[in-house]
């Protein structure tokens, strides 16, 4: 029988700077149920794979980067989709945060539910979560499904439930032309993040193609083939029309 504290890590990141406050050690999870269209690491996809850790052996290796860190840094961990290992996070947050280390979780969101026996874990793991970093992938649902193969339903839930437990998030947004990249869907976004009491930052992701050779080495149809970047007016428009120059980021969260 698996052992449920067991973690299946894809990779990790030493020095990452931009997932999360600070300078921090990023562990990318295995495994992920969305199939978005434009995601750079489709080789998290696959639950069957990974390395293997339990909590104590990700944190010791974590913390031999600690004096990196400076006094806003810590720990993020990433996907695939994280929350697929909810017990392995409750144990290693709860030990990080035990050694007085900043922990963030960078989530969709798509497991999320009410239902027990996730929901009773999800409020344990929230416990020892100093910040989420939560994507939102698309604002309406039918296009949402289009673009990742999943409902939003229970994702805008999860951001309304966050809200409530005035829980600290930054929502990130990847940018996506002829997908996510539309001005009235980008306006109902807005008005969705303005209804939540608890974002301190909202992050444009522009997309990109870094990781389409990663298709071809797997056999996977690549969709977005005929798409570019968006440009660098389509970003600004972007972030003008979800506000992102109006939230604060805060130094400590």
């Amino acid at each position: 029988m698996r052992d449920l504290t067991t973690g299946y890590v894809h990779s990790t990141e030493s020095f990452g700077s931009v997932d999360g406050p600070g300078i921090r050690f990023i562990a990318f999870m295995q495994g992920c149920r969305m199939r978005c269209e434009f995601c750079h690491n489709p080789d998290t996809w696959n639950m069957g794979g990974g390395t293997p850790y339990t909590a104590d052996e990700l944190l010791e290796e974590a913390l031999a980067y600690r004096e990196y860190w400076g006094e806003k840094g810590g720990i993020t961990i990433s996907g695939g989709e994280p929350l697929l290992h909810i017990d392995f996070l409750i144990e290693l947050f709860k030990k990080a945060q035990a050694e007085g280390v900043h922990t963030t979780l960078d989530t969709c969101g798509q497991p999320f539910t009410y239902d027990d026996p996730f929901f009773s874990r999800f409020e344990e793991l929230m416990k020892y979560t100093d910040l989420l970093l939560f994507d939102i992938k698309h604002i309406d649902d039918e296009k949402h499904k289009k673009l990742t193969m999943m409902s939003n339903k229970n994702i805008l839930n999860m951001a309304r439930y966050l809200s409530d437990i005035k829980k600290p998030v930054w929502i990130r947004h990847v940018l996506v032309p002829e997908r996510s990249d539309v001005d009235e869907d980008l306006v109902r976004l807005d008005e969705f993040i303005k209804s939540l009491g608890n974002v301190l930052k909202v992050e444009i992701l522009p997309y990109h193609k870094l990781g389409v050779y990663k298709y071809a080495a797997l056999n996977i149809p690549y969709k977005l083939e005929h798409i570019e970047p968006p440009t660098a007016e389509r970003v600004e428009n972007a972030k003008r029309l979800l506000h992102v120059d109006e939230y604060t980021l805060h130094q400590t969260v």
